[in-house]
């Protein structure tokens, strides 16, 4: 890690409760790294009857500083709200319930067709929830509504949840301040990820974005769009490497991501692999051999 994020880590409120607006609270599980940033953001929403976005990783300590959070405030915890099954994101579910109470649900548990290398190492194979929201549903509390808004992409799996009473939006890792989205097939798709980009750009959330990751999100709506715009320059970069001959996805990777950390570069390959099979089922690309690709 660099200095700058060494000092980030060093000066992050970790098991702090930070008042982020009227509803939203957050506290910063120690879990830092070139994938999470300074951590996993377990948000505490409403006052009195609360929800639990995102409990967080299978941390002793980040379980009971948000325990502590809602134990201070005298509150009872009515849903602790899954984003998607990433090891970051559901594990702290259980032990939390063990601790404070409420119902676990959110995004429906998630059946892998195989082991690929993001699948067999990221995803929380102990996810089983009392209950499944899709697309439009809700659950709520006094002053607050949290929708479901239905984003696959990132994972098939990927639930965001609308808060209207704020205008805001927890994003999970769909949406990123500090970072783009890592989309790694079998169960990434960029199609559906691209998809999803879209859907959240035409909604009424347009005051803030909350990810589990990073700083919230203003102009949020704007943000998307430059998300998307930045996934279609990566695709013509993609295509412009081809055009000089068939690639490999690790000489692909060592051309486009040249300036990222190399640590990071398996999940940028994985993108890469995420944008050719999309490419591929548009007919813009073809494979050249067991592990190469090529225009038609």
């Amino acid at each position: 890690m660099n200095a700058g994020f060494e000092q980030l880590v060093a000066d992050a409120p970790y098991g702090r409760v930070e008042q982020l607006s009227p509803l939203v609270r957050r506290v910063l599980a120690r879990n830092p790294s070139p994938f999470t940033f300074t951590g996993t953001g377990t948000y505490i929403v409403g006052r009195g009857d609360v929800a639990i976005i995102d409990p967080g990783p299978a941390d002793p300590a980040h379980v009971e500083a948000v325990a502590a959070a809602v134990a201070e405030a005298g509150e009872r915890v009515r849903f602790h709200l899954i984003t998607h099954t990433h090891l970051d994101h559901s594990p702290a579910a259980r032990p939390l319930q063990a601790r404070v109470g409420g119902t676990i649900g959110g995004c429906a548990p998630l059946a892998l067709a195989d082991d690929g290398p993001r699948a067999d190492a990221g995803f929380d194979p102990g996810y089983a929830p009392d209950f499944v929201l899709t697309d439009g549903e809700a659950v709520d509390g006094p002053g607050w509504r949290l929708t479901a808004v239905a984003t696959p992409g990132h994972t098939s799996n990927h639930l965001c949840y609308a808060l209207a009473e704020e205008g805001a939006l927890f994003t999970g890792d769909h949406v990123m301040g500090w970072s783009t989205t890592v989309v790694a097939p079998p169960d990434g798709d960029m199609a559906a990820y691209l998809a999803s980009l879209e859907k959240l750009a035409g909604r009424p959330e347009d005051r803030i974005y909350y990810p589990t990751h990073g700083d919230p999100v203003t102009e949020p709506q704007r943000w998307a769009r430059h998300l998307a715009a930045h996934r279609r320059q990566r695709e013509a970069q993609i295509l412009a490497e081809l055009e000089a001959g068939p690639r490999a996805i690790p000489a692909l990777v060592e051309r486009l991501y040249a300036q990222v950390d190399r640590r990071l570069w398996g999940a940028a390959g994985r993108s890469v692999l995420a944008h050719l099979l999309d490419l591929e089922a548009r007919g813009r690309v073809k494979r050249s051999g067991a592990d190469a690709w090529r225009l038609p």
